[in-house]
């Protein structure tokens, strides 16, 4: 066949599920592998939001729906940013997705133009970079300081926008380091972005909910409402309702940036599945006190995780007051030797060996920007967190100084 299109070249595999399919190739050979790389709750999806999608088809809700989403379902998202964000956005102001991820895509393919860059804190998720070098753009990388809880400054972000910057990414709670902007952090953000009237914020608010040790959550658009008019908001319903599989995001942004993603959607996927639109529409309506009662559970097995990596010598983590993860410095491992001769001069070497000769799964820092650190999720049952710690702790204890 012909060779595949360059533009390919552009984009890396998520390194993530690089590793989750290395863990279902070993589980398949019969290894016994704890897997600390999902970025999903284990929680089952709660059952009054399954019962709506069970009547929507028994109503036949199954035909195509409008690209831009149900009726029902933007009405929905309105009310919720209304509600939890103080954000008035109108129906041509609101976009439904199949998944936030696609949502962030589709924003950055209608925004950037060759040439332009888009400004990211270190660490990121990892698709950041990628989408915007697939949309032609350049990324420009802001690497942040372990004393800042890794969140961009506004000196940072002054240094980093100039006369290309069309793009700022923002993402709080972090993927993958759990750090929350508060909102006079965010006002000292907003400051700055008033000095550059071109930049467009794309915020990534999809762990919002999932917020611990009682601090509560602020979005750009809420903080700063001048600049409502250049910022999308992006959110769904898959992390706090456990609902990954669903496919559903949505949005709220100015409406020709709206009408923009419409097209591209109505070119790609068309409208997303009714029957998960239907669904979502009560995880927004319905009762919210799964989310309330998991985010509890969620935070307890951080500090189980937290406590036995800090215990480990070699290994340090800080604590994440938001979204599923640990961020673990492991500068302490490097330059020693695993018992079969495994030298580790990185953090991907590490992940590897923990893999390999340990039998634990972690992602490599280098896949979020910023080394030595491990990501190291807390979604699974104690005894699973407990069998993790042990493993690690068991795997550095090995290695050779």
């Amino acid at each position: 066949m012909s060779p595949l299109a360059s533009r390919l070249e552009r984009f890396s595999t998520s390194p993530s599920q690089i590793m989750t399919l290395r863990v279902r190739e070993l589980q398949a050979a019969g290894r016994d592998i704890v897997k600390l790389t999902q970025g999903e709750p284990d929680f089952p999806t709660p059952d009054h939001i399954k019962q709506a999608a069970v009547a929507a088809m028994a109503a036949d809700e199954t035909k195509y729906g409008p690209v831009a989403g149900t009726v029902a379902l933007r009405q929905a998202v309105i009310d919720k940013f209304k509600t939890d964000n103080g954000l008035d956005y109108a129906m041509n102001e609101v976009i439904v997705g199949a998944g936030a991820k696609q949502i962030l895509f589709d924003a950055l393919m209608a925004l950037i133009s060759h040439g332009d860059e888009a400004v990211i804190a270190a660490p990121y998720w990892t698709s950041y970079p990628d989408m915007v070098q697939f949309a032609g753009g350049t990324p420009v990388i802001v690497d942040t300081e372990l004393q800042n809880g890794h969140k961009m400054t506004p000196a940072e972000l002054d240094r980093a926008l100039g006369p290309n910057t069309k793009i700022l990414m923002m993402n709080s709670p972090c993927n993958p380091t759990g750090a929350v902007y508060d909102a006079d952090e965010l006002a000292g953000l907003a400051e700055v972005l008033r000095r550059y009237p071109n930049v467009i914020v794309v915020s990534d608010d999809i762990y919002e909910h999932l917020i611990f040790d009682g601090r509560s959550f602020s979005t750009l658009a809420q903080v700063a409402p001048d600049l409502k008019e250049r910022t999308i908001t992006i959110n769904g319903v898959s992390k706090a309702h456990a609902m990954t599989g669903w496919r559903i995001g949505f949005a709220g942004g100015p409406a020709p940036l709206i009408a923009g993603l419409v097209k591209i959607q109505s070119q790609s996927t068309s409208g997303t599945s009714t029957i998960s639109q239907a669904a979502a529409v009560e995880a927004l309506r319905g009762n919210q006190d799964h989310v309330g009662e998991r985010t509890a559970i969620l935070a307890a097995r951080r500090d189980r995780l937290l406590a036995a990596v800090q215990a480990i010598d070699g290994l340090d983590a800080t604590r994440p007051h938001g979204a599923l993860y640990l961020y673990c410095r492991c500068e302490g491992v490097l330059g020693t030797t695993s018992p079969e001769g495994r030298r580790i001069n990185s953090d991907a070497d590490f992940a590897e060996y923990l893999i390999e000769e340990a039998g634990v799964a972690v992602v490599a820092g280098a896949a979020y920007g910023l080394s030595p650190y491990l990501r190291a999720s807390f979604t699974m049952s104690e005894a699973e967190l407990d069998k993790a710690a042990e493993r690690l702790a068991d795997g550095v204890a090995k290695l050779r100084r």
